[in-house]
């Protein structure tokens, strides 16, 4: 009778992360990147400003989609192969987004692109906890936060260089040198464990047998419906659109039968069982609740620099590089510290410093520094660090090696829709907050008050200087105060929207007392040893 052979780690595990990085660091980019150049992809292809939105939305869909199979990609057909064959096709796709020349075209490009790009986090995730033996996996995972967290905060600044120095087809085709030092790197030296590549080949077999055909469609379009009422709803003014109605009655069908399917099929295509465990839940769904409070705060900051302050999309780029700078130096600290500090007070400390950042943006002007915006990042992306390092380990530990593909999916999903629901709740927020104060700011322009009358001579004295007559000089006096009026209501209303999440920080510290951890391991189990070194390892399932 034979038995599993024994857990084994390779001895190149740095070079196996720095090749499976490549691809989940652009993915992460180009989450962000193409938005700072819509305007001048919008002029080339011929689209309207709502139109182009798409261009985002359908790479968002794609990844959603795909992001819950990566699991199931890499039982069919080996998580090295599939990491591969998805890392291919998002080059593809970004090559093919380059050459766009229409609207549906490029959302066709991008929506393959995005079916490439869904996978590679979770496959990347899934490698690195098999590839580090159970003392580093901290650091394995501190590598890990750090790709998908410095990404998206590249992104922008990148994007903003190319476009104001290049053409936009550059943030495409910038992604195929680095997308084939991936390839080369990922072929060469991944290797894929003998324990898990057996156990992934046994899946498979019973897999075949019982294909979970529903459950893939079910989840394919209840995901598609779910993120595209996110991407959409504020541009269609949410539920008053008969199209988000009908779209959010899908999901509200789909995703329910979905998963009554995947708990009831023999082989389900996405194993939500894993949520009976504690440990993968609470990490799971509090790494989630982080993610919709830290997205939506970095969502602001950026757009309040860009609208209110005119920082052009490269410049607030460079102001938020603080915060990428300390993730990139602290997450490897915290990782290293994870073994000595509990996981809740690392991750409490966290939600503190992060929320006190958010905080100090609270009290920003039209007149706030650089030093008080550097501050703030600063300690946001110290917060970070300290946050979703141990978040992103405690939620593995209790999951088996050949499962972890599965969890991994499962959590970067929950991710990603956090996410999602984030930026739409706190955009429609901020509309509906400089609404209001804009309210309450026009109600102090009324004509026969002293100030106004005041203000409007100066605007008025001004513009006549410059050579206009009274009457234009007049009318320009009025647009000028009433676009100053809006602009002092969009700052209240940032404000607010900062003091929102500071306070969402705050609230969610007492969550701690809900994350489980895993036991600690007895220490006189022996430590596996490194598996030899291979010439070549065939990962065909």
């Amino acid at each position: 009778m034979s038995t599993a052979p024994a857990p084994t780690y390779p001895a190149n595990k740095w070079l196996i992360t720095a090749s499976v990085s490549f691809g989940t660091l652009m993915a992460a980019i180009d989450a962000s990147i193409v938005n700072v150049a819509l305007s001048q992809i919008r002029a080339s292809v011929g689209a309207t400003t709502q139109e182009i939105t798409w261009a985002s939305t359908s790479y968002s869909i794609a990844t959603v989609m795909v992001m819950p199979l990566s699991a199931f990609l890499g039982r069919m057909f080996g998580q090295k192969r599939s990491y591969l064959t998805c890392l291919a096709l998002f080059i593809g796709g970004s090559f093919l987004c380059g050459l766009a020349w229409s609207l549906p075209v490029l959302i066709l490009f991008r929506f393959i692109q995005g079916l490439g790009a869904g996978a590679l986090p979770p496959t990347e995730q899934a490698i690195l906890r098999q590839t580090f033996p159970p003392e580093e996996q901290a650091m394995a995972m501190a590598i890990f936060t750090m790709v998908i967290t410095v990404g998206p905060a590249v992104g922008p600044t990148l994007g903003g260089y190319i476009v104001d120095n290049f053409h936009w087809s550059w943030i495409f085709f910038i992604n195929l040198p680095l997308g084939f030092i991936g390839l080369l790197m990922v072929g060469r030296f991944v290797e894929e464990p003998e324990d898990v590549r057996l156990a992934l080949r046994t899946a498979a077999e019973e897999q075949r047998r019982n294909m979970d055909w529903s459950g893939i469609i079910l989840m394919c379009v209840g995901m598609a419906s779910l993120q595209f009422v996110f991407e959409e709803g504020q541009s269609h003014d949410w539920f008053e659109s008969p199209e988000i109605v009908a779209v959010a009655l899908v999901a509200a069908v789909t995703l329910p039968a979905f998963v009554l399917r995947e708990l009831t099929a023999p082989v389900p295509a996405v194993n939500l069982r894993l949520f009976k465990d504690p440990v993968f839940t609470s990490g799971t769904v509090l790494g989630g609740l982080m993610f919709f409070i830290l997205v939506s705060s970095m969502f602001l900051l950026p757009l309040f620099m860009q609208e209110l302050l005119g920082f052009t999309a490269m410049q607030s780029g460079l102001a938020l590089m603080p915060r990428t700078l300390v993730m990139i130096v602290t997450m490897p600290l915290v990782g290293r510290l994870y073994s000595r500090v509990p996981p809740q007070v690392l991750i409490s400390s966290g939600l503190l410093i992060a929320g006190l950042g958010v905080y100090r943006c609270a009290s920003f002007t039209l007149d706030t520094g650089a030093l008080d915006i550097v501050t703030a990042i600063f300690l946001q992306g110290l917060g970070t660090s300290l946050l979703f390092v141990p978040l992103n380990t405690v939620a593995f530990d209790g999951i088996p090696r050949p499962k972890l593909a599965d969890a991994s999916g499962l959590n970067t999903l929950l991710r990603q829709l956090s996410s999602s629901v984030g930026l739409a709740v706190f955009a429609a927020l901020l509309a509906r907050y400089t609404a209001q104060a804009h309210v309450g700011v026009s109600a102090q322009l009324a004509s026969d008050r002293i100030e106004v009358i005041e203000r409007v001579a100066q605007y008025k004295a001004s513009f006549m200087a410059k050579g206009m007559d009274a009457l234009s000089a007049h009318e320009a006096s009025l647009r000028l105060l009433a676009g100053s009026a809006l602009r002092q209501a969009t700052v209240l209303a940032f404000d607010k929207l900062f003091l929102l999440g500071a306070l969402l920080f705050l609230l969610a510290v007492p969550l701690m007392l809900f994350l489980r951890t895993a036991p600690k391991v007895a220490a006189s189990v022996p430590a596996p040893t490194p598996a030899p070194p291979k010439a070549h390892v065939d990962v065909e399932i």
